[in-house]
């Protein structure tokens, strides 16, 4: 196998492009295409979808899975009432994502879940999330408006999969994001950003399975992407 399958969720948003206008449409950022691709994988793009079956099926038919950023998640997901400043429910988009976890980890695909991706991964296994960093007290070190990225320090667990993966224990990253994991569930936190949150998770136990809440795709540095490529290839060719 020369470029396993990758899928990259979606997001569903009221969109304006061509003949077009203020229409739902299924959306991405063009840079987890690009990140996917310039390492060796084939990008297959996964909508929101009304029947979780299907999100299933189409799990079984990759190699490996990305969840990527955008929307506060339900807090009903994980048992809170909502704070002021959550975003309004994309409810589709929770469920399918939820659904496209839960079974690429029931038949062990490769996973890499960025921002919201890892959020999605703490709430399926179990956690929660803080809210609102601002009014938890945290500041603004994350963002201080939507849209607008910050650069901050992060630190990994020596050993964990983060760390190997990008030959640090010590880096920059980038955030734009008010919440954060709480409780990491049946996860591992293996990463944190200078102010004690939570910037890593992952499942030690798994081959792959990796949640950040940086952006890795939007910067030079593809080594995340690499690792999970390289991971769907070798689960594939396992299971051939």
């Amino acid at each position: 196998m020369t470029r396993p399958v990758i899928g990259i969720s979606c997001y569903s948003e009221i969109s304006t492009w061509g003949a077009w206008s203020n229409t739902l449409a299924a959306v991405i950022p063009r840079q987890y295409i690009d990140a996917v691709e310039s390492q060796g994988g084939a990008a297959v793009l996964l909508p929101p979808v009304t029947n979780p079956e299907s999100a299933s099926a189409t799990v079984d038919r990759l190699d490996g899975l990305v969840l990527v950023g955008g929307a506060d998640i339900n807090p009903a997901d994980y048992g809170q009432e909502a704070h002021e400043t959550v975003d309004v429910p994309r409810t589709d988009r929770d469920a399918t994502e939820r659904a496209l976890y839960r079974h690429a980890r029931a038949i062990g695909l490769p996973v890499l879940g960025v921002c919201r991706g890892l959020q999605i991964m703490a709430v399926e296994s179990g956690g929660t999330l803080i809210q609102d960093l601002p009014s938890a007290g945290y500041g603004e070190l994350h963002r201080i408006r939507p849209a607008h990225f910050l650069e901050h320090g992060a630190r990994f667990e020596p050993g964990s999969l983060v760390a190997r993966l990008l030959d640090t224990t010590d880096t920059v990253v980038n955030s734009s994001h008010h919440q954060a994991v709480d409780n990491p569930g049946s996860l591992t936190i293996t990463g944190w950003a200078e102010d004690g949150t939570v910037e890593v998770c992952e499942d030690p136990e798994a081959a792959f399975v990796l949640g950040v809440q940086w952006h890795p795709e939007m910067s030079d540095n593809h080594r995340l992407f690499a690792g999970l490529v390289e991971a769907a290839r070798r689960s594939a060719s396992d299971r051939l």
